[in-house]
């Protein structure tokens, strides 16, 4: 598996039922089975052609009975009894939008928005979602890695902006993606802007330094 899939992977916890929604290959799905994290594996995908790799992969778990294919939107047509989905690799919009018409929830999601983490978060919230992790981690790019539970939360204007396990962790790969974007702003401020357009930007500058230069 790749970096990105092993990361992946290490945050899921131990469940009854995995669902792998969006399975790609069922690479995780495959590993939580021989890892014993899940009983069961649910590999779906909207696409019956994509699912097939999926399929194949896990020809012998599916013939035993341990994990099961399913052509499905989301979790539209997915089992309710899974208790853990693993919804990776969209944009955080999409995931948002799968969650809002799912016909159930699982007890534990984990998420890796490309995209729009901010808004995952706060509808993560909204949906009834305590977020344990949630964390940037590197894989040639960036990625935002989400764990939540059932449960109530409250995230701050900055906890739902940057992720709260970043604010109080600051892992490597968080400050670098900060500082990155940091120097993409001061090559933009460089450019004959408009006064809005420049006052944007170096307010953004000005949060983003005090989060990489703060004293934890």
């Amino acid at each position: 598996m790749t970096a990105r899939l092993d990361e992946l992977f290490s945050l899921l916890p131990p469940c009854s039922k995995f669902a792998d929604v969006g399975c790609d290959h069922g690479y995780i799905a495959q590993r939580m089975l021989l890892s014993g994290k899940c009983g069961h594996a649910v590999i779906s995908d909207i696409s019956e052609k994509c699912l097939k790799k999926a399929e194949t992969l896990l020809k012998g778990e599916i013939e035993a009975g341990r994990a099961t294919a399913v052509v499905s939107d989301g979790l539209e047509k997915l089992p309710a009894d899974c208790d853990l989905a693993l919804i990776a690799g969209m944009g955080g919009e999409e995931i948002v939008e799968i969650l809002k018409r799912a016909p159930f929830l699982p007890a534990t999601l984990c998420l890796q928005p490309m995209k729009n983490a901010e808004k995952l978060r706060v509808a993560l919230m909204v949906l009834g979602y305590r977020i344990e992790k949630d964390y940037t981690f590197r894989d040639g790019k960036f990625y935002d890695a989400i764990l939540a539970v059932r449960g109530e939360d409250r995230l701050s204007a900055r906890e739902a902006q940057f992720g709260r396990t970043n604010l109080n962790e600051r892992p490597p790969a968080f400050l670098e993606k900060l500082q990155e974007e940091r120097g993409k702003i001061d090559g933009y401020l460089e450019r004959d802007l408009s006064a809005a357009a420049r006052g944007e930007l170096l307010a953004r500058r000005s949060r983003l330094t005090e989060i990489i230069d703060e004293d934890i």
